[in-house]
This record gives structure tokens, sequence and C-alpha cells, in this order.
């Protein structure tokens, strides 16, 4: 398989963070996310360690960038059933990657 046929394979989708939940039992401080990520996708969870760089006010409503096809992980006692995306900042904490407009949720990364 080569570099432009493994990239295919990754399924990575627009999404909107509709609830924001605190995560105590997190190892490092963490958010419950609820994202909706349109019609054929619906309602997945995810957990994200965005604490340091986003409050629960400011991520409710944000558009986010999911990759939606990883199995669920269990962390602590919740399941997270997607990878919300995101990079360090200079100090280490996560910044999220996102959509400069408003893209349709679902809309599929290409």
């Amino acid at each position: 398989m080569n570099g432009f046929q493994s990239f295919q394979q990754i399924d990575v989708r627009v999404g909107r963070i509709v609830k924001v939940e605190d995560f105590p039992e997190a190892r490092k401080p963490a958010y419950k996310l609820t994202v909706d990520l349109g019609p054929e996708i619906g309602m997945r969870r995810s957990s994200a360690q965005l604490v340091d760089q986003y409050s629960k006010e400011e991520l409710e409503g944000k558009l986010v960038l999911c990759l939606v096809n990883v199995l669920p992980r269990q962390i602590g006692p919740f399941i997270s059933e997607a990878l919300t995306l995101g990079l360090p900042a200079g100090d280490g904490s996560c910044v999220l990657v996102v959509p400069d407009k408003d893209i349709p949720l679902g809309g599929k990364l290409y």
C-alpha cells in the first residue's frame, strides 16, 4: 500500500461539539465531549485533554475535526468513540485542529 492509499484509509470528519462535561476520573485534566458528526455518522463521544486551552463554554458549539474510524477506547469509566484532533502548543497542551469556515457536519477530509 502506498502513502496515498494509506491516507485514504483514515476517515476524518467535521463535527460540532454539542456537550462538554468535566472528566475528573481522567489521569490528566480532560473533558468528555459529545460531538455531532452529521446524519451519516451521528453523535460520538470523545475524551480530550483541552482543559488548559479551552473552557467548557468556549468548546460548546465549536466545529472540530474527528477521526471516526477508530475502535472505541476505554478511558477510565468512559468510552471514547472518536479521536478529536489537536496539535501541541508550545507548552505541550492541546490546541484543536478546526476548519476556518463553516463546513456541513460530517464533511470528510480529503
